[in-house]
């Protein structure tokens, strides 16, 4: 890259410390500020916006998924481009387009009232349509491009240190999503939905500038090495040989296949338990409150299994998270299966913690480990597709079994024998480096 520093005061060589440190700090802020582009973020809109927009909860839960969907089908040649163009330049014009359309979702009655008009017509088309397009672009430039871009950018400033600077990353991530639906919601009890995305926009764009600022691709591109130090003869000849596989080549792979499946295993039971959570235990005599309150201790375990393992990560196999991931999601599934009881309760927070913590390892450190640096965005682009995929798919299957076959542990025989697919097929996975 010609000019790195290119529209910002910063220079990373003239930082008294290693700037990797800078860069954790505001890739991590990078992953929080994708919050109004995830289900997590979004799902607090969903009473006011809806009923706004004259739409039902299953219209609007299909505009949510047909806009989730089309923005898999782009994640992945954003991937490209994070590779060609780097982190800085791709997470700024992903913030920047997050925030605009944002500033569209708050216009959203406005635009579809408007297009009505134009048509002379009052079909409900119109609003699903808009909405679908809106969906399409938050969850494009929050979900997929920006958490890609930020996260990606991180792991290439670490290579030894990898899975103990994840950790710091992952339970400031973790603290942040967590309470996100609170301040949101907050917002739009002072403010009202449409301000509420106005503010969250603002915030975005004076982020981007941030990013300007602070965002840096690589540490080669000012003559530092990963985890710290200057590029010299004797460290070249002491850093370990590191093959950098492109697309295809991890594609031809075991180990890309099945621990891509397994990540988006994880996005699709976690978005459909999420987006039901309340019918889910509602169907079994549970209240609200008590549905509402499996969350904080399946934040808990999940901090507390990411922190650990990060850690761990830099030593030890990671085929031993896979396998882990797999059985925590068997046991996940048992307990959604057998609900009723308490052990089934128990089963299912503790599986959905312990696969939710590995997931922020695995997602974020292996990646790097297994397929090298070079080409890392062409090939978390394309797994970040299959995750979109999975999340999108997710809440309308969960509806169909309990609307259709009359209860939501029905689910759990199709993820169980899944996860079984995935458990026999992994048995020969092994690092391609």
């Amino acid at each position: 890259m010609k000019n790195p520093d290119r529209f910002s005061l910063i220079n990373p060589k003239k930082i008294p410390f290693f700037y990797g440190y800078m860069v954790l700090v505001f890739g991590s802020i990078g992953v929080l500020a994708s919050i109004p582009g995830q289900t997590v973020g979004v799902s607090v809109f969903t009473d006011p916006v809806k009923d706004a927009l004259g739409l039902s909860r299953n219209q609007f839960s299909n505009a949510y998924m047909f806009g989730t969907l089309l923005s898999a089908f782009f994640v992945a040649r954003a991937g490209v481009l994070f590779d060609r163009f780097g982190a800085r330049y791709v997470a700024f014009f992903s913030a920047f387009c997050l925030g605009i359309s944002l500033l569209l979702c708050s216009k959203s009655v406005f635009i579809s009232n408007a297009i009505k008009e134009l048509l002379v017509t009052h079909s409900w088309i119109v609003p699903f349509v808009v909405i679908t397009l809106l969906f399409f672009a938050i969850r494009f430039f929050g979900q997929g491009v920006l958490t890609m871009s930020s996260r990606n950018m991180i792991m290439m400033w670490f290579d030894k240190n990898r899975g103990k600077i994840n950790a710091i990353s992952s339970i400031t991530v973790s603290l942040g999503f967590s309470s996100a639906p609170i301040f949101i919601n907050y917002l739009i009890d002072g403010y009202g939905w449409e301000k509420s995305w106005q503010i969250l926009a603002l915030c975005l764009f004076v982020f981007s500038v941030l990013v300007i600022q602070f965002y840096r691709n690589n540490p080669e591109d000012f003559g530092l090495q990963p985890d710290g130090g200057v590029t010299n003869t004797t460290t070249k000849k002491e850093t370990k040989v590191e093959k950098h596989f492109t697309l295809k080549e991890a594609k031809q792979t075991r180990a890309f296949w099945m621990i891509g499946l397994t990540l988006a295993f994880n996005s699709f039971f976690v978005t459909g338990f999420t987006f039901h959570v309340i019918s889910i235990f509602g169907s079994q005599d549970y209240t609200k409150s008590q549905a509402i309150a499996v969350f904080l201790p399946i934040s808990v375990i999940a901090i507390i299994t990411s922190t650990i393992c990060n850690v761990l990560s830099d030593y030890i196999n990671h085929k031993v998270y896979l396998y882990t991931m797999l059985i925590a999601g068997i046991l996940a599934s048992i307990g959604l299966l057998f609900l009723e009881y308490n052990f089934g309760v128990y089963l299912l927070i503790f599986g959905l913690g312990v696969f939710g913590g590995l997931f922020a390892v695995v997602n974020a450190v292996t990646w790097p480990r297994y397929f090298g640096r070079r080409h890392l965005g062409a090939i978390t682009g394309k797994v970040m597709s299959f995750l979109v995929i999975a999340s999108a798919i997710a809440p309308s299957l969960f509806s169909y079994c309990f609307t259709v076959l009359g209860s939501y542990s029905n689910i759990s025989y199709l993820t169980g024998a899944f996860l079984l697919f995935l458990i026999i097929a992994s048995a020969k996975v092994k690092n391609p480096q």
